[in-house]
């Protein structure tokens, strides 16, 4: 019996996912575990794999790149071998007399199982794979250089290489991120000449935008009968991306649903100031951040006030037994918010390696689903945009989020002397549905309290 393949939820909000490509192609013997297509969720780019063993097969109006496939829709079918699809018996229906087409289409089929068949029997990762294809390198004459002979990406690139195409033909498939390919169309940027500039690279969004700018800000020359009197539009439009969709749903959302209050205070942190600096004297590039010690600090405090750490669920108030905090990071893409796992069992060295990666994943756009879910508590932090304070937003569905701004020099009071020391000032934004006023001022006010002194949580 076919078993359907459907487009998969990567994340509770997702209601419809762009389509990437095909990893396998109609008639590719499947394996469970292979990748079969990818898609762009949410905020993620991830590769959708196989359950099951089987022969894929594609009906004849499959997914192509770009496509916006709502969830739980039909992909394609994985049959048994000499298994008819479903839409097979529905073609045979609707086909002319003549049979042209069928005869066609077994014609087709059976080139293709030849094809196949002559492959070259070196195994290949999927990932290779993928780029062999976006190359156009015939992977089955290659020499694998992976483990046990496996061909691997850098085999693919050696063998694009060595081909030395100055450019891209314009048949050959562009490799770019779908945002990439439509917001291209939607402002006439040829990507095949974008293509000739990275070749064999992928073009993103960034991309785009700057082959957009630089049109712009160069205007062509009029006519030499012409005065140069060009006015330049009075607006621009600029494409909506899954993203920016994403982020100004997420926001609305916060803004209906949840009672939001926000508390600010400002704290002391000349003694956070010391600690950085001897964390980052004895450690170097690998020493913690400002960020990671406000994570740790925070979660000290959210042990100490579980209902922070909570969320409001129908008619329950759920206590999350686990800190996983969020950590805002601004991205060529947007805003992203990768989860810090089990912050409050995680020494700060650990906590520090895991966040430095999930950074740099989120600006280099290879967060998957998992990474974008199941935090507890946000912190979002403006201080290197040299932002004092503000009011952050909620992350439905979590109870609360601490903003962080800029750590300068003041005037303060210190034992009845006015000095200059470093300060910084904390909002903390909360769902009142599910803390009052003074549980959440408690809270805040522990987190100032072990900013102020950090040595309170290092000792226990």
């Amino acid at each position: 019996m076919a078993i359907e393949i459907r487009m998969p939820r990567l994340g509770w909000t997702m209601e419809e996912g762009i389509f990437g490509e095909w990893l396998k192609g109609d008639g590719d013997a499947v394996k469970a575990g292979d990748f079969l297509f990818t898609i762009e969720g949410d905020k993620a780019t991830q590769e959708i794999e196989a359950f099951d063993d089987g022969i894929l097969r594609l009906p004849p109006n499959a997914a192509k790149p770009g496509d916006v496939i709502p969830v739980g829709v039909i992909l394609a079918y994985m049959v048994a071998p000499g298994e008819a699809p479903p839409f097979t018996a529905q073609q045979q229906n609707k086909q002319p007399a003549s049979g042209v087409v069928a005869v066609q289409t077994a014609t087709q089929h059976a080139t293709r199982n030849t094809q196949h068949a002559t492959r070259s029997s070196a195994p290949i990762s999927p990932r290779a794979r993928r780029i062999a294809k976006e190359l156009g390198v015939d992977w089955s004459t290659l020499t694998g250089s992976g483990r046990t002979g496996r061909i691997v990406e850098r085999d693919v690139r050696a063998a694009a290489a060595s081909a030395a195409q100055p450019a891209a033909a314009p048949e050959e498939k562009v490799r770019a991120t779908p945002i990439a390919v439509r917001m291209a169309q939607e402002a006439g940027i040829d990507l095949m000449e974008l293509a000739a500039q990275k070749l064999g690279e992928r073009i993103d969004r960034a991309d785009v935008e700057a082959a957009i700018a630089a049109r712009t800000s160069v205007p062509a020359a009029p006519p030499a009968t012409t005065p140069p009197t060009t006015t330049p539009p009075a607006t621009e439009t600029i494409p909506v991306t899954t993203v920016r969709r994403l982020i100004a749903q997420r926001m609305s959302e916060s803004a209906q649903s949840t009672a939001a209050v926000t508390l600010t205070t400002e704290v002391d942190a000349a003694e956070l100031v010391a600690l950085r600096k001897q964390l980052k004297a004895a450690f170097g590039a690998d020493a913690p951040t400002y960020n990671d010690l406000f994570a740790k600090l925070t979660a000290v405090a959210l042990q100490e006030h579980p209902l922070l750490n909570a969320r409001w669920q129908g008619d329950e108030i759920v206590l999350n037994r686990e800190i996983h905090i969020g950590l805002a990071v601004d991205t060529s893409e947007g805003l992203l918010v990768p989860v810090l796992r089990n912050v409050e069992s995680q020494s700060l060295r650990a906590l520090a390696t895991q966040a430095k990666t999930l950074i740099e994943k989120a600006q280099t756009h290879k967060l998957s689903a998992a990474e974008l879910q199941g935090g507890t508590f946000t912190i979002t932090n403006l201080g290197s945009y040299n932002i004092d304070a503000f009011t952050p937003i909620i992350n439905p569905p979590q109870c609360a989020i601490l903003g962080v701004g800029r750590i300068a020099k003041k005037p303060a009071v210190v034992d009845d002397q006015i000095v200059a020391r470093e300060m910084v000032a904390l909002s903390l934004t909360f769902d009142h549905r599910v803390v009052d006023g003074a549980p959440a001022a408690r809270f805040l006010d522990r987190v100032r309290q072990l900013v102020a002194t950090p040595v309170l949580w290092l000792v226990g």
